[in-house]
């Protein structure tokens, strides 16, 4: 087993913890009508070392879509790996909540990021990922947000040939404010 391989194993092994925690606890939601925004960072891709902020809209009772930021900072702090690079791009994503609730409850989620990918010594490329997840989003108290999802995804975030290419699961974690 590859380091990556072993590192989006416990990624999945922690946001299945998660999951579970959300299924457990459905009635701590707020019954009031759901908010039409919410402003969510992703914890775990953060320590991945790849920044997300998420603005989702609901569009109609069973669907939003979001867009936002997306950058690759600094290495992953789950990883000993040292890729020497950077990244700046966007990040857009269609979620549906089969409940018709959005933006709480179950969800199928596609999204998509491109980013402009550099090396430390000026070679660039475009990059990016595409993925598809099941999750839920919990909103706790009419405000707070608590969002988990698995699925799988395409990546191709590589320059100068370092990075991760191929097929691998995809996670999902999220924290916010919904208002």
């Amino acid at each position: 087993m590859t380091h990556t391989q072993g590192r989006l194993r416990a990624q999945s092994r922690l946001l299945r913890m998660a999951l579970a925690a959300l299924a457990l606890c459905p009635a701590a939601a707020k019954a009031s009508p759901a908010p039409q925004w919410t402003v969510q960072v992703d914890p775990l891709t953060t320590a991945l070392g790849f920044v997300h902020v998420q603005f989702e809209r609901a569009l109609a009772p069973g669907w939003s879509v979001y867009a936002g930021p997306h950058l690759r900072l600094f290495d992953s702090l789950l990883s000993e790996e040292n890729l020497k690079m950077s990244g700046v791009g966007a990040e857009l994503g269609v979620r549906h909540y089969w409940r018709g609730q959005a933006p709480a409850g179950p969800w199928l989620l596609v999204r998509a990021v491109a980013a402009r990918v550099a090396a430390d010594s000026g070679a660039t490329a475009l990059g990016g990922y595409a993925s598809a997840l099941v999750g839920y989003t919990a909103i706790f108290d009419g405000r707070w947000v608590l969002a988990g999802g698995l699925g799988v995804q395409y990546l191709h975030y590589a320059v100068e040939g370092r990075g991760p290419q191929g097929v691998f699961p995809a996670a999902h974690s999220s924290v916010g404010v919904a208002f």
